[in-house]
């Protein structure tokens, strides 16, 4: 494939992993950091000392605060997090053209309006081809050359097809999906089921509770994925029950790390002060909670977190609640 000049924005542990990974493919690129200071820092140490120490960050990739450097990329890739990415998109506005691909990188729904970060972009920029990134992968993994998978959505195939081939390697595995609904939802909502795991695994729960909440976690996922317009066979992929399964239970996962820590006791500022980084979880119960009764889909785990995150509720009786519900069948999609 022809060599392509890609601009990442955001340049967190996600984006440094994703610019490493395309540099070593042979692409030309430049990454965007709102701190002129962060600049500096990684460029004088040739890492990341915040986001990924011990990784070399290659000194061709070049690393800037000014957003105007990065307007000749044929491909842009969005991984400054849900929160921002608004933001981020309005400060580049001014220097897109209708030929890139914008590629959502981050996990989550934007906080206030609800949309899914491809939706932002096309709210942004109408017309921008757009595509989305989602799968069970952590930055502290690709980075480190470590096997992984991942999907590459756009409802308009040649789309996802361009982002496949830029990103796929003997080491990085990626498929393509049309239904970017359910790509992006599942990246979301697994976010608070790792958030419950965690909660659970710090009060001491073990294998059992960590199996059963994965697994009706999913079941709560793809249950409102599809009252929403997803499909249903999109949560037994990789953006379903794969991110799902590494998120509850990598050593990785700040949501996991999150859940933890509330499980011990710590109130939510505690917790988020600790971890210092994005915990996409926390955005998202209140949009999942939103939409589910917008559709009259019950969500009793995610329910169940928010209330521990932001009305402080007991851990133990949010356990208590989930295992008295009343009796019924497994009917996965609907019980």
């Amino acid at each position: 494939m022809t060599a392509k000049k890609i601009a990442v924005l955001g340049f967190g542990s996600w984006g440094i992993a994703l610019a490493i990974q395309l540099f070593k493919n042979g692409h030309s690129i430049i990454a965007w950091q709102r701190s002129k200071e962060k600049c500096g820092q990684i460029l004088a140490n040739g890492e990341s000392l915040e986001y990924l120490p011990g990784v070399p960050i290659p000194r061709e990739i070049a690393i800037t605060n000014d957003m105007s450097l990065t307007a000749a990329a044929d491909i842009i890739i969005l991984a400054a997090g849900s929160m921002a990415t608004r933001n981020v998109l309005k400060q580049f506005k001014p220097y897109w053209n209708a030929d890139q691909i914008f590629v959502s990188a981050s996990k989550g729904l934007e906080p206030g309006t609800n949309l899914r970060l491809t939706e932002v972009i096309s709210e942004v920029l109408p017309g921008a081809r757009v595509s989305a990134l989602s799968g069970p992968c952590h930055a502290e993994e690709l980075s480190r050359e470590k096997a992984s998978a991942y999907v590459a959505a756009s409802t308009i195939l040649d789309v996802a097809e361009t982002i496949q081939d830029v990103l796929m390697s003997k080491k990085f595995r990626i498929y393509t999906n049309t239904d970017i609904i359910g790509v992006e939802l599942g990246g979301a909502f697994k976010n608070c089921i790792a958030m419950a795991v965690g909660i659970s695994d710090g009060m001491g729960n073990g294998d059992n509770a960590r199996a059963a909440l994965i697994t009706r976690g999913i079941v709560e996922m793809s249950r409102l994925g599809v009252a929403m317009g997803a499909k249903l066979e999109t949560f037994s992929g990789l953006t379903g029950i794969g991110d799902l399964v590494v998120t509850c239970t990598s050593e990785h996962s700040r949501n996991r790390r999150a859940g933890f820590l509330l499980g011990q006791g710590m109130s939510l500022d505690e917790a988020l002060k600790e971890i210092r980084m994005i915990v996409e979880g926390v955005n998202t119960a209140a949009p999942a909670l939103a939409f589910a009764r917008q559709y009259g889909v019950p969500m009793p785990i995610i329910d169940e977190v928010y209330k521990v995150m932001f009305e402080g509720k007991d851990p133990n009786l949010t356990v208590q609640a989930l295992m008295e519900r009343n009796r019924r069948s497994e009917r996965v999609l609907y019980d």
